[in-house]
């Protein structure tokens, strides 16, 4: 019988979002994201005719505990920073859920998100865009403050010079403007601001990438402070694994658009279980010149996200691919306790059976089209 693959694929791949259902009424968890997709149109440049998608974000599910930070990892152009950016509702989805404190973010209406938008803030990873030039200090930081109502009025110069004491800036910075100031100082601005609202959660979207290396040690010691004072929520974005080991509790591995790997930060770092994941953390330079390192090198270049490979999306870059990778996506499945892991290794004899006898007909129906 001739079958479409897209059906077939359809059945056998397992919903990842499944694993945290009754997570988002869970009062621990601050962030609940449930198979969370983001596509861009492709348009034809013509006719401006819809002719494909770039799936950013391909259907990601994660939590987050209260007052933790989980580690967002991942090649350049994975998604990461649109994970951040639909969640924070910067832009809209194409489905899923994005849970925080137990509503749904999507549904909720114009006047329920901006009471929301206090609750949420960024961190962006420039921190001399992201500042507008023409406002002196005291006003980046003051103008939320006092859109959002968070202090009385004859209170607001007081709590500006308390946000910006606990941040490492001084008071008589508040009447310069963002040029004035070094690398390190924006981005302590950056986070004064974001402080100001008094959040729940804040992502940090790359915060110190664009930081020297003893400036990241401070502004990384600055937000591990400010968690343990003000109990914080962060997800925290970025490329150095160095720093994400350092200030994460847990972890997610992104790989074109999809989560494939997500554990606390001591399992996964100890005992990677995705291949890539084991690429990656193989890269991870170590202070020691008698130290051999078993790099494991990735080959080719990471696929487009417009047109990603059918299966398990990292197959035709994996040393352990098998034929079944080629042809059906691998469960996101809880592979030890607290440790999920996307890939067909680990799948149990019996559920390899099943999908090895899919792949075969998704193979054999491909050659019939």
């Amino acid at each position: 019988m001739n079958k479409n693959p897209e059906a077939v694929a359809t059945t056998v791949k397992n919903d990842a979002a499944s694993s945290f259902d009754g997570a988002e009424n869970d009062e621990n968890y601050v962030l609940v994201v449930k198979n969370l997709k983001k596509y861009f149109p492709i348009k034809s440049s013509f006719f401006k005719m819809h002719v494909g998608d770039v799936k950013a974000v391909d259907g990601i599910s994660f939590k987050i505990r209260r007052g933790t930070t989980m580690g967002l990892v991942g090649e350049s152009g994975c998604g990461k920073s649109t994970v951040g950016r639909t969640i924070l509702r910067l832009q809209d989805k194409t489905s899923g859920e994005v849970y925080f404190n137990g509503k749904e973010v999507f549904s909720l209406s114009r006047a329920e998100l901006k009471k929301l938008r206090s609750q949420m803030q960024i961190i962006f990873q420039d921190p001399y865009s992201s500042l507008s030039p023409r406002l002196p200090v005291g006003e980046i930081i003051g103008e939320a403050v006092r859109e959002h109502g968070i202090v009385p009025p004859e209170e607001h110069d007081d709590y500006i010079s308390r946000i910006m004491r606990a941040c490492g800036l001084q008071e008589y910075h508040k009447d310069r403007y963002p040029h004035e100031f070094s690398g390190g100082q924006r981005q302590r601005i950056c986070i004064a601001r974001a402080l100001a609202l008094n959040p729940e959660f804040i992502l940090c979207d790359e915060p110190v990438s664009a930081l020297d290396v003893s400036i990241q040690a401070q502004i990384i010691n600055l937000l591990r402070e400010l968690q343990k004072d003000f109990g914080f929520t962060y997800l925290f974005i970025s490329h150095d694994l160095s720093v994400v080991e350092h200030i994460s509790d847990t972890v997610g591995v992104m790989y074109l658009g999809n989560l494939i790997e997500y554990a606390p930060t001591e399992k996964i770092f100890e005992n990677p279980l995705n291949p890539y994941t084991k690429s990656l953390f193989s890269a991870i330079p170590v202070p020691d010149p008698d130290y051999k390192m078993d790099r494991i090198p990735l080959e080719g270049s990471i696929p487009s996200p417009a047109n990603p490979p059918k299966g398990c999306k990292f197959h035709t870059r994996c040393r352990d691919c098998m034929e079944v990778c080629k042809y059906v996506t691998p469960d996101f499945a809880e592979i030890e306790p607290d440790h999920f892991c996307a890939c067909h290794l680990y799948n149990t004899p019996e559920r390899m059976a099943e999908l090895e006898k899919y792949a075969a007909e998704l193979k054999a129906a491909e050659k019939k089209a």
